[in-house]
């Protein structure tokens, strides 16, 4: 449990350093989420093709699996939108609800009781929101944003779960990046006509742009989103998303070295997050707290 612990905390702090990347890349978010999954699926394909990993499904399975990839496709382009529109931080710190939404959402859709130590968690967070509103107020919709990037970053968590119980973790992340890609491709028209007054879509990255791209495919997705699945096997999806709360912390803490953006954030941000930091901290305590008197219960 050490090693996939260890290894979850690795994930998050390149899923931390993905918002970074976002700011680092010049082209626009949707653009940004279609190159890093055509890139991901590639990867992808050369590793199954290497691995003579088949990927074969009953077509109802691939479609499921698609389909929560659209859900990954639409998290990712309200993660950079909210980075854009706000910040790194900003954005980092709205993604450390994730465990609030799974609260709720795990236990609905397993069809299992809620714990009151998840419930007690996201509380806390909640109150560590309301602090970052509070002082933060003008960078509401990046914020909002992110609340809402986290909430399909919650359904997709769980979801996959409940994949990993039947198919392999490289076929799972094969198959939503197909999704994620999917979204991203039939939106670009879209985006263009509706939200970008008519304007060319940024489709050509610059030279640096394509490094830095790589980088998120690659190392931030087809590694990470991978292992991520995989881990799921033996960590419940909560414990997963409030390990993913750290990811705030080391974001702004990268956030802090490529951007001096802890000179752009109030105090009340700090308080706000420190809070949040609280819930993560506390969670396996109660958890610990709880499963001993159940224990001693049954004696």
């Amino acid at each position: 449990m050490f090693k996939d612990y260890l290894q979850l905390h690795f994930i998050v702090l390149l899923w931390g350093f993905t918002a970074v990347l976002g700011l680092l890349i010049s082209i626009p978010a949707l653009e940004l989420v279609f190159y890093r999954t055509l890139l991901a699926i590639a990867g992808l394909a050369a590793i199954l093709l290497i691995g003579k990993q088949s990927v074969k499904l009953d077509g109802a399975a691939i479609i499921r699996l698609i389909f929560t990839g659209t859900i990954v496709g639409m998290h990712w382009v309200l993660f950079f939108a909210s980075a854009r529109v706000a910040n790194a931080s900003i954005c980092l710190a709205g993604m450390a609800t994730c465990s609030l939404w799974t609260s709720v959402l795990e236990p609905f859709m397993n069809k299992k009781a809620v714990k009151w130590y998840e419930l007690v968690s996201g509380l806390v967070i909640i109150a560590g929101l309301y602090v970052i509103f509070r002082f933060e107020f003008k960078q509401m919709l990046g914020l909002t944003l992110a609340l809402a990037s986290a909430f399909l970053a919650s359904v997709f968590t769980v979801i996959n779960s409940q994949f990993t119980k039947k198919y392999h973790h490289q076929t799972i992340t094969f198959y939503e990046m197909i999704g994620a890609w999917l979204v991203s491709l039939i939106s670009l028209p879209i985006y263009q006509h509706f939200l970008n007054n008519g304007e060319p879509l940024q489709l050509i990255p610059q030279a640096t742009d394509w490094i830095w791209i790589m980088v998120l495919a690659w190392a931030c997705t087809v590694y990470a989103y991978a292992a991520s699945v995989e881990l799921m096997k033996r960590l419940t999806a909560f414990a997963v998303n409030l390990t993913v709360n750290l990811e705030p912390v080391y974001g702004i803490l990268l956030a802090a070295v490529f951007f001096n953006e802890h000179e752009q954030l109030t105090g009340g941000f700090y308080m706000g997050a420190a809070i949040i930091l609280v819930a993560v901290l506390m969670y396996p305590l109660l958890k610990r707290w709880d499963d001993a008197r159940s224990r001693l219960s049954r004696v």
